[in-house]
């Protein structure tokens, strides 16, 4: 498989772990790094928020020890934000800073952040140009086709994003509006692959071997990013890898998933936040739904472990 630069950094491959809000977590970046992903990525993290030192925000910049070369995501809009960040030492012990310019939450988009930075590519060029005055780490940037399907602006931002220093770029070729659903427009990547000479990484709709050839052979790209495919399924990185099923023991996967969680967390963080995760890992199986509410109600770890040794023991 083609290996993927990124300035300086050399990955293994060219699939990548998206960094995903409330799950591209340590421990799951963890599996999907030991599945073979060739980049993992944190959760999108305040530019601002670290400038405060902010100690929930810091919590998201934990990483293992298995996991390099590193990569942050970083999202805000004011460029001295993230100057200041990349300045502060906090960010030292990451290889590269990703700047999200794609999330279409409203949350994130009403404060200018965000795919909301579609609209103003000065700024967007700006925030980009202040990270690499910050550091010689490589600077990439996600974003999206537009902010609707009557503004399709990719090709120039994705121009604009070269001329401003960053050393590659991923489009998901969706728009603000469609955020998740639809089909990701596979012609937009293509054109955005045409426009620049920095690596192009493109994602959406990448479920399997096939989808990654097929999103290679339409768009040319140098590298593949995987999302929502990825949930409950880290297993998708080998697969594409070497082309085959595999037959992954789910109940192992969460086991080491929770466990390398709670080197850094609290309990109770760990059951919160492995919830989602948990029904991700029981996607199209057949589970009981007292089973599944009493994982929804469980207060620790052990009961959660014990909840699910049950169920997958039926499930043989």
């Amino acid at each position: 498989m083609k290996k993927l630069r990124i300035k300086n950094i050399e990955l293994d491959n060219n699939l990548l772990l998206a960094p995903i809000a409330g799950y591209s977590d340590v421990g799951f970046r963890k599996l999907a790094k030991k599945n073979g992903a060739g980049l993992t990525c944190t959760e999108m993290v305040s530019a601002k928020a670290l400038c405060y030192k902010n100690k929930k925000t810091e919590d998201l910049l934990i990483t293992s020890e298995e996991e390099k070369p590193k990569c942050v995501q970083l999202f805000g809009s004011n460029p001295k934000d993230f100057y200041d960040a990349i300045k502060s030492g906090v960010l030292d012990k990451f290889d590269i800073i990703d700047i999200n310019m794609g999330c279409p939450a409203p949350k994130i988009f009403n404060n200018n952040e965000g795919s909301a930075l579609l609209n103003d590519i000065g700024r967007a060029g700006d925030i980009v140009k202040a990270c690499v005055k910050a550091t010689s780490k490589p600077i990439t940037v996600k974003f999206r086709s537009g902010i609707d399907g009557e503004h399709i602006v990719a090709v120039e931002f994705a121009r604009a994003m070269e001329k401003a220093g960053a050393s590659a770029i991923t489009i998901h070729a969706r728009t603000k509006e469609q955020g998740y659903s639809g089909k990701a427009d596979l012609e937009v990547a293509k054109a955005v692959k045409d426009a620049v000479k920095i690596p192009v990484i493109v994602s959406g709709d990448c479920v399997g071997y096939e989808s990654y050839v097929d999103i290679l052979n339409k768009t040319q790209a140098d590298g593949v990013m995987i999302a929502r495919g990825a949930l409950g399924r880290p297993e998708i990185f080998k697969e594409i890898l070497t082309g085959k099923p595999v037959k992954a023991n789910k109940l192992e996967d969460i086991k080491e998933h929770v466990f390398e969680l709670l080197k850094y967390y609290s309990e109770r963080y760990v059951v919160l936040n492995m919830r989602s995760h948990i029904a991700y890992y029981l996607k199209g199986r057949k589970v009981a739904l007292d089973a599944r509410l009493k994982l929804l109600k469980s207060e620790s770890v052990d009961e959660i472990l014990n909840i699910l040794k049950g169920i997958f023991n039926c499930l043989l």
